[in-house]
């Protein structure tokens, strides 16, 4: 399997390079940061996420593949989803499917290989009182 490049590329100018999952596209979103050790399904499908580009700063994600019984809601609301290390091969007796093939589906922009435990400490200079951090465009070259 080819894997495609993409990249995330904030207000400021920083570029982060990484690999593609998920369905092709530019989007565009805020930038947050979530911490959970599980519960990326929750993440995607909670509408409290509509238009931003969700991180993910738990190095493994996907694992346990998506299934019907965790979701928030009837879809996802995320623009982008930014991960270390996504799981391509869910091993989970509750899994209906990888993550990449539910992002394709919803056509959520995915990309992985970034390191997402400097990126909130990069973003987090942008603003000294913790405010909002800045926005990005999510890329994914096909």
């Amino acid at each position: 399997m080819k894997r495609e490049k993409a990249v995330l590329a904030l207000e400021d100018g920083k570029v982060f390079a990484g690999w593609s999952f998920g369905a092709p596209g530019e989007h565009v979103g805020e930038v947050v940061f979530n911490t959970s050790m599980t519960g990326y399904q929750e993440v995607l499908t909670d509408p409290s996420y509509k238009g931003q580009i969700v991180t993910m700063t738990y190095p493994l994600i996907g694992n346990y593949g998506v299934n019907e019984e965790d979701l928030e809601s009837l879809a996802p609301h995320v623009e982008g989803f930014v991960v270390k290390e996504n799981c391509p091969f869910p091993n989970n007796w509750r899994s209906q499917g990888s993550l990449t093939d539910y992002l394709q589906r919803c056509g959520i922009v995915g990309i992985e290989g970034i390191d997402t435990r400097a990126l909130p400490n990069t973003c987090a200079r942008q603003e000294p009182c913790g405010g909002p951090s800045p926005p990005g465009t999510l890329t994914l070259r096909r």
